[in-house]
């Protein structure tokens, strides 16, 4: 079947398409006519509809890595109780509500928000160190300096710390686990290339982190991913030294136990992949939400699509970036996510779909 042109963004979509692959635009005239699809244009041209849609996604995301968790936990003590417990204390079968996976899964999410928790009191200096930013004064940098300003003063918040990264690149990210604790980075080569209202535009952004408090999101997914995919292979290796699970008393022995034993196999193989996908989705839906709030801190989109375009085109790895805080920077600077990268494992949406909706937003 023959191509059809997007009539608002004019990507090319497949004849079978009912809504644009790049925008997300109707196609045709009963998809454009479906109530979901009304409030799913909504939400591309309100920047308040845009940032409650966000909202609600991370929501999800994050709830649904939160059951991954608890499940985790509730197999792992399922299957001590099947293989450790007494034969005759244990309910009759296998499918019972276990009191030891309960206290599993209760643990393991527990344990998550504590060391999140700790996490949240040191985590902005070290990611600070990490890149080498350093504090700059309004002498320094004095257009820098009022940007922040004008973007704080439009949250509501108290001006963040402002520091430069000296590199040639263009990039910037926030740091900050406190709204009234938060600090402002910026490359020297962004400094140096973007006029004022492009400049604007990438500190509205970074103030978006701010204000929604990503730092908080990232660094809780981040620990609950880490929490997942260690007691998975914790899980695995003591399986494997232990032969299988073999133990005396309980029923672990008999083909209940196995069955037990071959799903907790599976999940804990499945889960560390489930729960890095959902902490990419978390990281792409809160760099869409950033966005939205630069256009409502700014009121100028065209300020954040300008920079938007400079820095897809000149994004590159510099000394102090590393895969950890890849998804802090504002593009990502080892890859430059395009409409065709596989989308599961982007830290960032395609600059392409993020200008779009920004030219949406500013219809």
């Amino acid at each position: 079947m023959a191509e059809v042109t997007c009539p608002e963004c004019g990507a090319a979509n497949s004849g079978h398409g009912r809504t644009c692959r790049m925008c997300g635009t109707p196609l045709t005239a009963a998809a454009a006519a479906r109530p979901r699809m009304q409030r799913k244009v909504l939400r591309r041209t309100d920047f308040l509809a845009a940032a409650r849609a966000n909202q609600r996604a991370t929501n999800v995301l994050v709830v649904t890595l939160l059951a991954i968790g608890a499940v985790l936990g509730y197999l792992i003590g399922w299957n001590l109780q099947l293989h450790l417990d007494d034969a005759a204390a244990l309910p009759a079968g296998i499918w019972f509500v276990s009191g030891w996976g309960v206290v599993g899964a209760v643990g393991l999410v527990g344990f998550g928000g504590v060391w999140s928790t700790v996490t949240f009191s040191f985590g902005d200096r070290i990611v600070l160190g990490i890149v080498g930013a350093r504090a700059v004064t309004r002498e320094e940098a004095p257009q820098l300096h009022n940007v922040v300003e004008e973007m704080a003063i439009a949250a509501g918040l108290t001006k963040p710390a402002i520091y430069v990264v000296e590199t040639p690149a263009l990039n910037a990210f926030a740091t900050g686990l406190r709204r009234n604790r938060a600090a402002v980075a910026v490359t020297r080569g962004l400094l140096d290339t973007l006029n004022r209202d492009e400049l604007q535009g990438v500190i509205g952004h970074e103030m978006g982190h701010i204000v929604n408090l990503d730092m908080r999101y990232a660094t809780a997914v981040g620990v609950m991913v880490g929490l997942v995919a260690l007691v998975a292979d914790l899980a695995l290796r003591s399986l494997y030294y232990s032969g299988g699970g073999r133990r005396r008393g309980g029923r672990g022995g008999g083909a209940g136990g196995a069955v037990a034993l071959i799903i907790l196999v599976v999940f804990a193989v499945l889960a560390p992949i489930f729960a890095k996908l959902v902490q990419m989705a978390v990281s792409r839906q809160r760099e869409f939400l950033a966005d939205a709030t630069s256009v409502r801190l700014t009121r100028n989109p065209q300020g954040l699509i300008a920079a938007l375009q400079k820095l897809g085109e000149s994004a590159q790895p510099f000394k102090g970036a590393n895969r950890a805080t890849q998804h802090m920077f504002i593009v990502n600077p080892f890859r430059n996510f395009t409409d065709r990268s596989s989308r599961l494992l982007a830290t960032h949406p395609p600059i392409e779909r993020r200008i779009q909706r920004l030219m949406n937003l500013g219809a």
